[in-house]
């Protein structure tokens, strides 16, 4: 078989997967889209206040992790302590923090240590001590050995008192009305077993009390780019995965879980890098294999805001670690893959995630290497380039601009006319560069799976006492 016959072979194979893979964004986009909008206009203030008048909420846990988030940590706590809800708790995990973590929590709250006693359901790293707050009954924090974040959500996980579980990442912020419209959705349904919310980048935003009080956009471009990502990532793939009762993601910045649920098949995973996903691919398998209707869902209005990195090395960094991560959990559940026995999850969503989620990276970089290449020797061929590049590229413009129309128009997060045109144009500029930057570095982090390092995550912090973050 000759060069030639190989070469265009890989080439047909190239356009033919990227076709298939945009048809799928296309076809999940429209579904997402739909999804969002229906939902924008079927939930109301009046909805969400008949459940409290009714007294049908369910209490909640506000899971805490942290380590070393001094800068970030109290205007984090606050947030979480002005939550509009009539009953939860928040439990923060200081897990071996190296900084001053817990001296300014202790500042803040005033800490003093709770000599309470509860069972450790879970094993995890040893806890030197658990302090409460004398302002905030409600607040429990538990200074333990150094475990990773899944180990420290378990420490939480076991000293939580209510029956939902709302993990959050130290670095964010939640709505205030976050908690009562997620919850809502276990309330409606018994079968719901965990609920995901919407993550969107804190970055520029003003806060004031550990609360979002206005929009800005932020100066740096890559974190412009990122806003367009998140957009596109939540109310087009996540809403989509949604409808079809096949999500297999919910954001470790903010989910909400029936405890029960987590704690029945063992707590957080801690041979992972990215727990979150993991407990959902968990959730969704042993409750197939018990036969027991269940509800994994994405809900697009409950917000929480997070940090993201604001500069190319952090984003490297995280974007490796999540594509880590995602290999692990898709090789420890490969008995998932095609499987028919766990339905639209063994038959689409694993399939999925494995061939695009998982190898696309791969055939991306490889596409690109071809194009260079052929450039080099002079043996480009042009209709594959303009194909391969119309598929790799403009299609990802068109998405990103749909995901911005949600976040920019339909939602109106952002609402000066400047700071829409800024996410317009990143819609166009995150397909033309970032992109391709992290499929190479999600393509470098395929061959590094089984490393558990996090990495140093460079953060500029949330202010304290408000101001711009980020």
């Amino acid at each position: 078989m000759s060069l030639g016959v190989v070469v265009r072979g890989f080439q047909l194979f190239v356009l033919a997967y990227f076709a298939s893979l945009n048809a799928l964004y296309a076809f999940f986009s429209y579904v997402g889209l739909r999804t969002v909008v229906v939902y924008s206009r079927s939930l109301s203030e009046v909805g969400l206040k008949d459940l409290l008048e009714r007294e049908v909420y369910k209490p909640v846990s506000i899971l805490v992790p942290a380590y070393n988030e001094e800068r970030s940590i109290v205007a984090s706590v606050r947030s979480f302590l002005s939550l509009q809800f009539p009953l939860f708790e928040v439990v923060v995990v200081s897990d071996g923090s190296t900084d001053r973590t817990l001296e300014v929590l202790v500042e803040a709250f005033a800490l003093v240590e709770d000599p309470r006693i509860y069972a450790r359901a879970i094993p995890t790293r040893p806890v030197r001590r658990v302090l409460r707050s004398l302002r905030h009954p409600n607040l429990l924090v538990i200074d333990k050995e150094n475990g990773g974040k899944a180990d420290a959500l378990n420490a939480a996980l076991n000293a939580a008192r209510y029956p939902l579980v709302a993990p959050v990442d130290s670095d964010s912020l939640l709505d205030p009305q976050a908690v009562l419209r997620a919850t809502r959705l276990f309330v409606e349904d018994d079968r719901v077993l965990a609920v995901g919310g919407t993550v969107r980048p804190l970055n520029g935003a003003v806060t004031r009390g550990g609360r979002v009080v206005e929009l800005r956009m932020p100066r740096r471009w890559i974190e412009r780019l990122q806003i367009v990502e998140y957009a596109r990532a939540f109310f087009l793939g996540r809403a989509g995965w949604t409808r079809f009762g096949a999500l297999l993601i919910i954001s470790g910045a903010f989910g909400l879980f029936r405890r029960d649920a987590v704690v029945g098949v063992g707590g957080f995973w801690t041979g992972t890098v990215s727990e979150d996903m993991e407990i959902v691919m968990r959730l969704h398998k042993e409750s197939r294999r018990s036969g027991r209707r269940h509800v994994v869902a994405f809900t697009p209005d409950p917000i929480c805001w997070t940090e993201v990195p604001s500069d190319l090395r952090t984003l490297r960094r995280q974007r490796n670690r999540w594509h880590r991560g995602l290999w692990t959990n898709l090789w420890r559940h490969r008995d998932m893959l095609l499987n028919p026995r766990y339905g639209r999850l063994g038959l689409l969503a694993v399939p999925y995630f494995w061939a695009f989620e998982g190898l696309g990276p791969i055939v991306e970089v490889a596409g690109y290497a071809m194009l260079v290449a052929s450039a080099v020797t002079g043996t480009l061929n042009v209709s594959f380039a303009l194909l391969f590049l119309s598929l790799a590229v403009l299609s990802g413009v068109l998405l990103s601009q749909i995901g911005v129309g949600v976040e920019a128009f339909l939602l109106q997060r952002y609402p000066r006319p400047s700071d829409r045109l800024a996410l317009l144009a990143a819609a166009v500029l995150e397909s033309l560069g970032l992109r391709q930057l992290l499929a190479l570095e999600r393509f470098a982090a395929t061959f590094r799976v089984g490393r558990r390092e996090w990495g140093e995550m460079r953060r500029v912090g949330i202010p304290a006492e408000g101001g711009p973050a980020g």
